[in-house]
Parts: structure tokens; C-alpha cells; sequence
């Protein structure tokens, strides 16, 4: 099976590298496999490096209490430390929730919120903030579309 990182690598090559692509990614970095640590790590390096370029929106799997149970807690402790999920938990918890690509099209993880009006209330969420059972936050990584 071939790891995120090398999956990622793949779609740069297949398109382009950037900064001679944009893209956006729609979360899940975590809990996809062995090599979790690796591939947000790679996800990072690149979002640092071409910041106009790359751009990461938080997953339910970037959410401590899913991770918790799917394999990314596990991943840092036995790699590293239970202190190395803990400072991805609060990374995790600064990235955006929504982005609106070429001015027209609102992208999030999950979907539409039925609170949700207008994308001021989603401008309006404070971050750093743990993703909530319920609400507006919750129903952005984690609505599925019926």
C-alpha cells in the first residue's frame, strides 16, 4: 500500500508542483494509515513553504477526540510522544473550517451547516477552538450530504 506522503508526491507529479498549482485540501490528513505523523508532516512543510499556494482545511479526523480513537493518538506515542499529539491537537485546532475558492465555490469538509446563513457566522468562529458535539463548527467537518 502506498502511504499519503507518496500519494501526495504522486498528485504533485501527475499535475504541478507548487507554487505552479494551487490547491486545497479538505482534511483527513490523520488516522489514513501507519504513516499519519509523516503525511501531515509533509502537508505542513509544504503549507509553510508555499503559503500562497497550499492551503489545508481541518477534517473531523483532525479533531482530538477522533483521533483518539482512530490511530493517530497510538501513531505519536509509540513514534514519540503523547506531548507530539497534543501540539498537533492544537495546530489542528487553528486551521480553517471553510475556504471559498475563485469567489464562488464554499468548501468545507463536511457541509452545510442548518444554522448556517450567511458566511459571516463562519468568519465569526474563534479560533483556536476543539470542534463541539453540535452547532455550526460541528456540522462544517461533519454533515454529510443525504
Amino acid at each position: 500500500m502506498i502511504s499519503d506522503d507518496l500519494l501526495l508526491l504522486c498528485l504533485f507529479e501527475h499535475g504541478k508542483f507548487p507554487p505552479n498549482a494551487n490547491y486545497l485540501f479538505l482534511g483527513d490528513y490523520v488516522d489514513r494509515g501507519k504513516q499519519s505523523i509523516e503525511t501531515i508532516c509533509l502537508f505542513l512543510a509544504y503549507t509553510i513553504k508555499f503559503p500562497d499556494n497550499l492551503f489545508l482545511l481541518q477534517g473531523n479526523h483532525e479533531c482530538a477526540s477522533i483521533n483518539r480513537i482512530y490511530g493517530f493518538y497510538d501513531e505519536c506515542k509509540r513514534c514519540f510522544s503523547v506531548r507530539l499529539r497534543e501540539v498537533f491537537a492544537d495546530c489542528f485546532n487553528c486551521l480553517p473550517v471553510a475556504a471559498v475558492a475563485d469567489d464562488k465555490t464554499l468548501c468545507t469538509h463536511g457541509g452545510l451547516s442548518p444554522e448556517m446563513q450567511s458566511l459571516d457566522q463562519i468568519r465569526a468562529i474563534e479560533r483556536p477552538t476543539e470542534v463541539p458535539d453540535q452547532g455550526l463548527l460541528c456540522d462544517l467537518l461533519w454533515v454529510d450530504p443525504d
